[in-house]
């Protein structure tokens, strides 16, 4: 079964997180879709979609000519690709918690990227909890920060392919999970073994968190 006769038509896509799109479908690889709502590309992981229909062209106007994609039409686009071509531009991805993230993609591992945002520094994100992202126009920064007031600033250590390994080198330091969305997320990270994470909260419980749901992780 394909998807391709959607390609080019008026859609409504309802993906994880009980959230729903309607735009034009630009393009489909094999485990990722364009859909652009007249305002912003999303480029969306076909791992979150639930459903997708087709609408009428009367039902959704788009409001603007649609623009230089951030990917070569020549290439066939995939999740990994997209994610390379992104590094360096200034993008917007949405993970978890109704907060998105602006900033840029340093690096592509494995099963997780590096993400440098002015606000949280470097957020390691785990790619099968990136539920969309948006590329933002070249001449834009974020926050309209200045060259000199943003400078993108890799964390210096080398990283592991490997989410869980990569986490195991903050053992015993305080640590962020899923952008603090919960109090029970910020704590000291005690142990990282078998797909688990042991937090030690402000009041000194331990708690334990499934890393399998855990969206992303950064040091406070």
């Amino acid at each position: 079964m394909s998807m391709n006769h959607y390609i080019n038509k008026i859609v409504e896509l309802d993906i994880s997180g009980k959230t729903t799109f309607v735009g034009r479908l630009i393009d489909l690889g094999l485990d990722i879709m364009v859909l652009y709502n007249g305002h912003d590309y999303l480029y969306i992981p076909l791992l979150h979609m639930h459903r997708l229909r087709e609408l009428s062209e009367e039902d959704y106007t788009v409001l603007r000519e649609i623009e230089e994609n951030l990917i070569e039409e020549s290439q066939r686009i995939s999740y990994r690709n997209i994610l390379q071509q992104a590094k360096g531009k200034f993008i917007e991805i949405y993970v978890t918690g109704g907060k998105s993230l602006h900033g840029y993609i340093t690096s592509v591992l494995n099963d997780y990227l590096v993400f440098y945002s002015p606000v949280y520094k470097n957020v390691f994100v785990s790619l099968h909890h990136l539920k969309w992202l948006t590329p933002y126009s070249n001449e834009l920064t974020p926050y309209s920060l200045s060259d000199k007031e943003l400078p993108v600033r890799p964390a210096s250590a080398p990283f592991v392919r490997n989410f869980e390994e990569q986490l195991k080198k903050y053992e015993n330091q305080l640590v962020v999970l899923d952008l603090g969305d919960q109090s029970e997320k910020i704590g000291v990270l005690k142990e990282v073994s078998n797909n688990i994470v042991e937090l030690i909260t402000a009041n000194g419980e331990s708690m334990y968190w499934k890393l399998a749901h855990v969206k992303s992780v950064h040091l406070p």
